[in-house]
């Protein structure tokens, strides 16, 4: 599954970028995340529930930052088991550019699942998966202008 997309960000591409490596922004941006922590640098644990159609499922993953070329682009890649629900895995590559109104946030996400929810069609997570960004970035958002 791919899915890409951008934003517009009403901040600096620096304070974005401070935002995005921030793994309390990271708790509060992603949906149904119950904790992340950080176990190295560049790397973090997460435990997120979500609900797909009728499958509402615990999954502990793995987070991990690449390819940091700052303040531009990286890529963030991860994976998460959610027991007899399934797995998912896969990552996204973030790109930044400075624009008149903040920083245009770019992303390009690819992902692979498995086990129940996979069972559900690929129309449904992927209609999913985009409202699931759509409200990581909305709330990303506001964070932004709050710190503005």
């Amino acid at each position: 599954m791919d899915i890409s997309g951008e934003y517009i960000v009403p901040a600096s591409r620096e304070l974005v970028w401070e935002l995005l490596n921030d793994p309390e922004v990271l708790r509060q941006c992603i949906p149904g995340c119950e904790e992340i922590l950080q176990t190295a640098e560049d790397e973090f644990s997460a435990k997120v529930v979500l609900k797909m159609g009728p499958v509402k499922a615990k999954f502990d993953g793995s987070v991990r930052l690449s390819d940091k070329n700052y303040p531009h682009s990286y890529r963030i890649s991860g994976e998460g088991k959610g027991g007899i629900a399934g797995f998912a895995k896969g990552g996204a590559d973030i790109l930044l550019t400075e624009v008149e109104d903040g920083t245009r946030l770019n992303y390009q996400v690819d992902a692979q699942i498995g086990g129940k929810i996979a069972q559900l069609g690929s129309r449904l997570v992927t209609s999913t998966s985009k409202k699931l960004a759509g409200k990581f970035f909305e709330t990303f958002c506001e964070i932004a202008a709050q710190r503005i």
